[in-house]
């Protein structure tokens, strides 16, 4: 990924079901991903590494920037024929309390929560099949531990915004470390939190 090309700083939050609907689609899901994550693409970059057709990844591109989900990004070779592009903002939110007013925007919401909590199990499944693979120190590091508390929602709110924000703190010192050089051992890591309510029967 070219350093000139660094990734927008803005999230957003998406509140119209056009947009929503639109990046709920499996494929655009693996697509966004994976420019979020890699940098700047071309079709055919991306196509390689979602294992679909140029031209269909092409397609569903050209659906992601109508609404505003990617955006084109400098040419990163010297082939003036290839179009790159990048997403639009560094991450996405889609709350629920923005579509509860229509079945259809309820449905698209829980359809797109569905497909993204599959993603992040097939992601970690991934790294179940593979961990022998990352060596001692990655596998004592990497972590699955579910908790249970007994909190009213404001302790909650309170609760995921000291998380999100402890987060944030590691994701800007480790730009800086990479950025003044110290990238060695350096990974992309996913870190996924969920926080709801239950009752017991």
């Amino acid at each position: 990924m070219d350093d000139k090309q660094p990734k927008p700083p803005e999230p957003r939050r998406i509140t119209d079901l056009g947009t929503l609907k639109a990046f709920g689609h499996p494929l655009r899901l693996k697509i966004y991903g994976t420019l979020r994550v890699a940098g700047p693409a071309t079709a055919s970059h991306l196509a390689a590494q979602v294992d679909e057709a140029v031209s269909l990844v092409s397609y569903h591109l050209r659906k992601l920037a109508e609404h505003g989900l990617i955006e084109e990004a400098d040419a990163q070779s010297g082939d003036a024929r290839e179009r790159w592009w990048q997403a639009a903002q560094e991450t996405v939110s889609f709350r629920h309390e923005d579509f509860k007013d229509t079945p259809e925007g309820v449905a698209a919401h829980a359809a797109l929560v569905r497909r993204m909590i599959a993603f992040r199990k097939e992601q970690y499944e991934t790294y179940l099949d593979q961990q022998t693979a990352w060596g001692e120190r990655w596998r004592l590091a990497a972590d699955q531990s579910d908790f249970l508390a007994r909190l009213n929602p404001g302790e909650l709110t309170r609760l995921n915004e000291e998380i999100h924000a402890l987060i944030k703190t590691y994701e800007e010192q480790g730009k800086a470390a990479e950025a003044a050089g110290d990238t060695e051992g350096r990974e992309n890591v996913a870190l996924h939190l969920y926080s709801f309510p239950f009752r017991t029967p």
